[in-house]
């Protein structure tokens, strides 16, 4: 082993040597790392922060729900605290908002764009890359550390959660810290460890509530069982980090809930203006039962929709989300998101199970297959079996388990090779993944139709190599192990290419070429709304852009039946799953496909934004609009404050008709948005009608205005 030393110049100061030296940890790594270790590592985190650059701007303002709050909260300080709407504090988002946070101090920063809502989002798929290697790198190889990286990085679901502004991205490096964390408390007992795994699962409350708590059944198990000290010590340990983790969660939520109501924007998804509601139903138990009133998954259904084929009535009525089960993550609508490497993960974690099963208690290699396993399980789990509210990109949550558990299984049996069993199990583990990445790959038959058989007979082949490593000479083992991981990575890859090369707008995006997953509610039938067209789970229509491109929709794509995908703010996008349909006519601006505006916005013409930007220096709201998709286009079309009426779904009882009659009456409203998004605070039923009533109200007492196809109405001017 070889050191590098430094010997101080006088000339020098503390400082600058101290720099020196910094400088070469970077490049060179652990001291006793091989040379090719460093950069190979600045190399993967490089080539990941650029393929996830890639065509970024592309996705305009993604999700514009969430870029209108970020918008808001670059403008108002209050309305950052809360993750609110719009600047003037009308509703807040449907979850808590520190994923909102790093975006809104961006745009602050240095203006509102695309690239200023997406790049944070960029810097934490990059961060999770390099937690995920500290993390597996730490306990087994540096080959181990970047196998999983690599795994991560080029999962299509994470290329697509990594470059979008739902708060998944920031969830899933939390989730990571805190494996990290607690692998580390693993190793000696520290207490300042499972202490910064608290105050992580706190954060990420903050950042997606409940889906944080996942993971910590079997941590809590984990280290109870095997930390290297006394039981009492374990428990008394984990009593302090529950207590920081409630401590670093709560301190925002204790706020919110003791602000009075009166001077604090309304709770978006509750239907009582609680968090605490909002936390254990909507976004809580609801998502498990299928019970989340206010939502499109709970609640009667509206007049003239009606679920057929593979939809089905959870909670008593509501939507569907597609089949739940057991092979929910390996189904035409998620497995091409997530599955590629998940056979591979369960049998190698089985695999490193088996190798570390006569280890000591405190053993931290088998404490990791158990924490990245357990995270795993429980994870897929609880997604499969969900009733409620669930989207393909959800499962961005498993990728650094999944990677953590292909790093670290291939490495230990690669060690292990001298016994036959290990190469079989390498061999076998090659093999499924082969065959199953066939599987996925023909679900896009017309998608590079040469990739799956080369997928297939290539992995088939280094499967049998790998069987025979233990007799083979290292130079040509390593080889066979090489071609071994090219084609077990070569489908995910393509469908990450396929992912960074499209742009993704709207509420429900998923990652691949069109057509890869056949996704949305209800999976497996149809949803019908009225007399209006269909949407069918298989062979869907696909949208084209001006220049003829199948597949490609303007805007805030993702939708379900309504029209061409409306121009997003900041670039053209891509309708996912096809859903494309005719053109909503006459009111609000051209719709985008989406439930009447619920999952998508609106194309905000030039005239449009011109009309609400005048004398909107004069009001509190420039306008308001029913359903939060349909508000934000204007708003961030104009980057003033627009009323999200009914809050995501036009469902949440806010504001009530009296308070916006006050509203109006006070002159702080100066347009309302005809035919919003949402039903008319029907779809939930928790909404009673609210948005509905509102609606009526304008119409027959205010003076209707048309600019284009886009039509509003003065609030200012009664018509009589």
């Amino acid at each position: 082993m070889t050191t590098t030393s430094y010997q101080a110049d006088p000339r020098e100061g503390v400082a600058a040597t101290g720099l020196r030296t910094a400088r070469s940890r970077l490049w060179r790594g652990r001291p006793d790392d091989p040379a090719w270790v460093r950069p190979a590592l600045l190399a993967l985190l490089a080539a990941t922060f650029a393929g996830y650059l890639w065509n970024l701007s592309a996705s305009g303002y993604a999700n514009s729900f969430y870029s209108a709050a970020v918008q808001a909260g670059s403008q108002s300080w209050k309305a950052f605290f809360f993750g609110s709407l719009d600047a003037a504090n009308a509703i807040t988002v449907d979850k808590p908002p520190a994923s909102l946070w790093p975006m809104a101090l961006s745009v602050r920063l240095f203006g509102l764009g695309s690239w200023q809502i997406l790049l944070p989002e960029v810097l934490m798929g990059v961060g999770t890359v390099a937690v995920l290697y500290a993390a597996v790198r730490r306990r087994f190889s540096p080959a181990a550390g970047l196998i999983a990286g690599a795994v991560l990085a080029l999962t299509p679901v994470a290329a697509l959660m990594f470059r979008f502004n739902n708060p998944d991205a920031l969830l899933a490096l939390l989730m990571t810290v805190t494996v990290y964390c607690v692998l580390r408390a693993l190793e000696d007992a520290r207490t300042k460890w499972l202490v910064w795994a608290g105050v992580a699962i706190g954060f990420a409350f903050l950042t997606k509530t409940l889906q944080a708590f996942l993971i910590l059944p079997p941590l809590a198990v984990l280290y109870a069982v095997c930390a290297p000290t006394s039981l009492r010590r374990r428990l008394g340990q984990l009593a302090l980090s529950t207590g920081v983790l409630i401590a670093s969660g709560g301190w925002w939520v204790a706020a919110v809930e003791l602000w009075p109501k009166s001077s604090r924007p309304y709770i978006g998804g509750s239907q009582h203006n609680s968090f605490l509601e909002l936390t254990f139903g909507y976004n809580g138990l609801g998502r498990i039962s299928g019970d989340e009133t206010g939502s499109v998954g709970g609640g009667a259904l509206p007049q003239g929709m009606e679920l057929t084929g593979g939809m089905k009535r959870m909670g008593g009525g509501g939507g569907g989300w597609g089949a739940t089960g057991i092979g929910r993550m390996f189904n035409s609508e998620v497995g091409s998101q997530i599955s590629w490497l998940l056979p591979a993960a369960l049998l190698l974690l089985i695999a490193g199970l088996v190798v570390t099963w006569r280890a000591k208690r405190t053993d931290t290699a088998r404490a990791a297959f158990l924490a990245w396993g357990g995270a795993m399980l429980m994870t897929a789990v609880i997604f499969s079996f969900m009733a409620g509210i669930f989207h393909q990109y959800y499962t961005v949550a498993l990728t650094p388990y999944i990677a953590a558990l292909v790093g670290m299984g291939v490495t230990v049996l690669w060690e292990e090779r001298s016994r036959l069993w290990a190469t079989i199990a390498l061999g076998v583990t090659a093999a499924v993944t082969a065959v199953w990445s066939y599987v996925l790959l023909g679900r896009t038959p017309d998608y590079l139709p040469w990739l799956r058989w080369a997928v297939l007979v290539g992995g088939l082949l280094a499967a049998v190599g790998l069987a025979l490593a233990g007799r083979l000479n290292r130079r040509v083992a390593l080889g066979v192990a090489g071609a071994g991981l090219v084609a077990s990575l070569a489908g995910p890859a393509a469908y990450t290419v396929s992912t960074l090369n499209t742009g993704h707008t709207g509420s429900i995006v998923t990652a691949g070429p069109a057509g890869a997953s056949m996704g949305g509610p209800g999976g497996g039938g149809r949803m019908r709304f009225g007399r209006g067209a269909g949407l069918e789970s298989a062979g869907l229509p696909q949208g084209r852009n001006g220049a003829g491109q199948p597949g490609q929709g303007q805007g805030q794509g993702q939708g379900m039946p309504g029209g061409p995908m409306g121009q997003a703010p900041g670039g053209p996008g891509q309708g996912q799953n096809g859903w494309a349909g005719g053109r909503t006519g006459g009111a609000g601006g051209e719709r985008g496909g989406g439930m009447g505006g619920l999952l998508d916005g609106a194309k905000v013409s030039a005239q449009a934004g011109a009309l609400l930007k005048q004398d909107a220096a004069k009001y509190t709201w420039a306008a308001a609009a029913v359903g939060s998709q349909n508000a934000a286009s204007y708003q961030l079309a104009t980057q003033q404050p627009v009323m999200a009426i009914g809050g995501f779904n036009g469902s949440d009882p806010s504001p009530t008709l009296a308070q916006f009659k006050k509203y109006v009456a006070e002159g702080k409203i100066h347009y309302f948005i005809a035919s919003g998004g949402g039903f008319g605070g029907g779809f939930g039923g928790g909404g009673k009608g609210t948005s509905s009533s509102i609606s009526s109200w304008i119409e027959a007492d205010f003076k209707k205005v048309t600019v284009g196809t886009a039509t509003f109405y003065d609030l200012t001017s009664p018509a009589k």
